[in-house]
Parts: C-alpha cells; structure tokens; sequence
C-alpha cells in the first residue's frame, strides 16, 4: 500500500494517520463529529479504487457509491433532516435488525446506546435530545463528505456479504491516511429522498451511508469507545470431530 502517494499529512486536523495494520483496525470507531475541513477527491478517489480490490464472489463487485459534498451534502442533509424531525412517514426496504433481537444482542446495543448518550450528558427519558442527537446522521455528523451505498436489488445475499468487506476496507483505508468514517444504516430509511435527488436508478437500493472526514477529537463523543467481547467468548478451536 504506497500510502506515501496520499495526503497523510493531516496536518494538525483530526487524528494523526497510522500505518501498521493493527493499529489501524483497533484505532478504527464511528466518529460522530468532524471537522469542516473538505478532504482532497483525488484521496476520496484513491481510498475507493483501493477498497475496489475487496473480494467478492466470482469477482461481481456488487458495490455501488454516490459521493456527495458541497451544497449537494447541505441540500440533501436538510431535506432528510427535516423529514425525520417532523416524523415524516418512511419505511426501511429491508430490516437491518430483527423484530425481536433478544440476548445477549439487546444488552450490548443497550450498553452502546447509553453509553454513547452518557458522554454527552443525554440522561434515560430525555427523548427530544435523543432525538436531536439521532438528527445528527442526517447531517453525516457534520462532516465534510458523505457516502451513499447502494446495491442492484436482484442480487442475492451473498453480494450483501461481499459489499460488508468494501465497506470495512473502506473504513480502514481512511484510518491509515488521517480520516474516520462512521457507517450510517440510517440513511436507507429514507431512500426514496435520496434516490431522487441523487438520480439514482430504481433497480438500486440504497444499504447505508457513511461520513467521511477528519475527527473532531475536541467533541465529547469522539471519546467513546465501544467494548468488545473476549475471544474465548465467540470462538471455539475444534481439535476433534465427533464420531
């Protein structure tokens, strides 16, 4: 990875970049303030054409971006931020969590939720600022670039799986060169928005977006960090087949 090609140098803005592979994985977390300083489209470009070389099954490559900044971010930003705080009516084309998520998943989003709330002062039953704090997304966190992805709605699971392993790449990719990112599932809520006015084809559907930046490591949020389970929880090393 000739990194030395990019504009590594972040120059006092956000988190310094990192190169060693470890330090890139464990430093990654979803940033949920940037600063207003615009990154380079010849480094957004090159963060892309490095992600492209994710795998994917018999190479479909089944990840499309629409890379949205300037008065186009701020214009869309606006329009979906004010359909979600007045409740506007949008529904989710496919259920990202289950109806009932049950253990031990409901405690670990729990935890994450006030956790996340706690450092910024947002106490249980407080719902406006909770509401206000969820508004944010909509923003992309204020950062200067925004990501929509989508996918052509004829292919089946197994490109969902392929386009999970573009989207870390791009996420550590922008870690190694000074920036972070922070996923957003909540864009697909509303898709009808954000297919009109980015023109994107019906047979797509829009899976996530994700702010693109640098960190703003003077926001309380930009804190947090997210626990993570022991191995010995998740793994198991099989030594021998049952008979």
């Amino acid at each position: 990875m000739k990194a030395d090609k990019l504009d590594t140098n972040s120059k006092a803005k956000g988190r310094p970049a990192v190169q060693n592979l470890v330090d890139v994985v464990t430093s990654r977390r979803s940033i949920r303030a940037f600063l207003p300083d615009p990154v380079p489209r010849e480094q957004i470009e090159k963060i892309l054409k490095i992600a492209s070389r994710a795998p994917s099954g018999t190479n479909t490559q089944p990840w499309k971006v629409y890379v949205v900044s300037g008065k186009a971010r701020v214009a869309l930003s606006a329009e979906i931020l004010t359909a979600f705080m007045n409740d506007e009516d949008h529904q989710f084309e496919f259920s990202y969590y289950p109806k009932e998520i049950g253990e031990p998943y409901l405690a670990r989003r729990r935890a994450n939720g006030w956790g996340l709330y706690g450092t910024i002062g947002i106490v249980k039953g407080d719902r406006a600022r909770m509401k206000e704090q969820h508004g944010r997304n909509y923003k992309f966190f204020d950062a200067p670039t925004g990501l929509i992805f989508t996918i052509d709605r004829h292919l089946e699971i197994g490109s969902w799986f392929d386009y999970g392993m573009f989207l870390q790449s791009i996420m550590l990719l922008a870690r190694s060169f000074g920036l972070d990112t922070c996923p957003q599932q909540a864009f697909a809520q509303y898709h009808k928005i954000i297919q009109h006015r980015l023109s994107i084809p019906k047979d797509e559907m829009v899976i996530c977006g994700m702010a693109l930046g640098y960190a703003d490591m003077r926001a309380p949020e930009n804190s947090y960090v997210t626990d993570r389970e022991p191995v010995g929880d998740f793994a198991q090393f099989v030594d021998n087949l049952a008979k």
